[in-house]
């Protein structure tokens, strides 16, 4: 078996594959990001505060040397990826990734019935051996991308980024199947309806906001609605309307947390 080394440089290189260069798409709360180090993760990693202190030319000139060291303490180590079973240590490792350790190291605890404190410890390696034990590897790491994927489904940005995030899970669990020894992940036809839902529910508040926005017209129009007595036009269209900038607010600031 390779040593953690080895493992973690192998992990990486699949995790990489699917980070690519420098990117900075507005629709994208990480900002700037380069090999999937993301704007705010480098200026913490660097000691530079406020994040927003560090130009993002110094994320566009990110060298893979300092990206992987970035990526071996604060993913790879910090989720105890090097203790875990091939397979299921590409698995977590590119959840940490994507969506940070504390949610991926608790995804995890809760399929192996622990305390979900976002610690990997001995209660929780133990767990995870008897899960193991009771299941094989290879059906934990199924578990463990199917729960990631339906977190994936209810973010709001699922609209746009979905079918690559959705790609990518589903080359991870081929992948960590294989590093598992076990089969290869089975291609399975994408539910149309399924879908369509996951993208309306990342726009859920705006729709909400714009059925609102219809009913208040509605009354306006003279159009009776009898299960929105007592809400008048106005009252319908200026609740949807600060619906709509309170999410947009919230957004923004937890984007400059």
């Amino acid at each position: 078996m390779p040593d953690e080394n080895q493992r973690f440089a192998e992990c990486l290189k699949v995790v990489l594959a699917h980070e690519g260069g420098y990117i900075d798409h507005p629709a994208d709360p990480g900002g700037a990001t380069n090999m999937g180090i993301t704007h705010k993760t480098l200026a913490r990693w660097r000691q530079v505060s406020p994040w927003w202190q560090l130009p993002k030319s110094a994320v566009q000139g990110l060298k893979i040397d300092e990206a992987a060291n970035i990526y071996r303490a604060s993913y790879w180590d910090r989720s105890k990826a090097g203790a875990l079973p091939a397979g299921l240590d590409l698995a977590l490792f590119d959840y940490a990734v994507n969506s940070g350790p504390d949610r991926a190291i608790k995804g995890l605890q809760k399929l192996v019935s622990v305390v979900p404190d976002g610690q990997v410890g001995p209660l929780t390696l133990a767990a995870i051996r008897d899960r193991v034990a009771a299941t094989g590897i290879t059906g934990l790491i199924d578990a463990l991308c199917n729960q990631r994927l339906s977190f994936l489904t209810q973010l709001a940005t699922f609209a746009v980024f979905g079918r690559g995030w959705r790609k990518r899970v589903e080359d991870i669990r081929a992948a960590a199947f294989a590093l598992a020894g076990g089969p290869p992940a089975t291609e399975t036809a994408t539910d149309f309806w399924s879908d369509i839902m996951n993208i309306l529910a990342g726009y859920k508040t705006y729709i909400v906001a714009a059925a609102m926005v219809l009913a208040g017209l509605a009354q306006v129009l003279g159009v009776d609605i009898p299960s929105l007595e007592g809400h008048s036009a106005g009252q319908l269209i200026l609740e949807a309307i600060a619906i709509v900038f309170l999410r947009k607010g919230i957004k923004g600031d937890i984007g400059k947390a």
